[in-house]
């Protein structure tokens, strides 16, 4: 990706994801955003056709651009309240965690928590879990049995752009990738 659309990225994860009031914009219940006033209020050079090319080209696919074209949000990764409109799905028998080996104590102790976010964020494939944890520091993988969880009650769901999404993972469910020992 080019530099303006790297940064487009970035800035439009802060707002869509953070704090839509640093430039002056509101969000709808929904997590949608008017594209021409989020272009007007926006801080960093921004077209309608860098917007297009951001979402249309995110290998993440973070964005999306409502079907007239008029609102765009983020799929997943608010620190503020919003209703994606998610449906509880079942999940595959595993789904995994990166994060990195400073956090393993806090993880043991009280289990994977959204933190700052609405839900913990999980991959169906550990190549992705591992990128997720390389950014925080050495990484580490968690294994989940996602499927188990989910016949007992607990609830997934999964994002526009693939994401799992759960509201936490208690300690007994974690378990390291690496040789699928238990951690607790």
């Amino acid at each position: 990706m080019t530099k303006p659309v790297i940064e487009v990225s970035k800035f439009l994860s802060y707002i869509l994801r953070h704090e839509p009031d640093a430039i002056g914009i509101e969000l709808d219940p929904e997590g949608w955003a008017n594209i021409e006033e989020l272009i007007a209020n926006s801080d960093v050079p921004l077209t309608r056709g860098l917007l297009n090319e951001v979402v249309a080209n995110s290998d993440k696919r973070r964005f999306s651009i409502s079907a007239d074209g008029l609102f765009i949000r983020a799929n997943q990764g608010h620190s503020i309240v919003v209703d994606l409109g998610l449906e509880p799905r079942q999940p595959p028998e595993l789904l995994f965690h990166g994060t990195a080996t400073r956090f393993l104590d806090q993880i043991i102790t009280q289990g994977l928590l959204p933190q700052s976010r609405q839900y913990v964020h999980l991959s169906d494939d550990k190549a992705t879990a591992t990128k997720v944890g390389q950014r925080h520091g050495t990484p580490i993988i968690l294994t989940i049995p996602a499927l188990q969880m989910h016949g007992l009650g607990h609830q997934f769901f999964q994002a526009r752009n693939g994401v799992w999404l759960t509201t936490e993972i208690e300690p007994q469910y974690l378990q390291m990738s690496s040789d699928d020992s238990a951690i607790t």
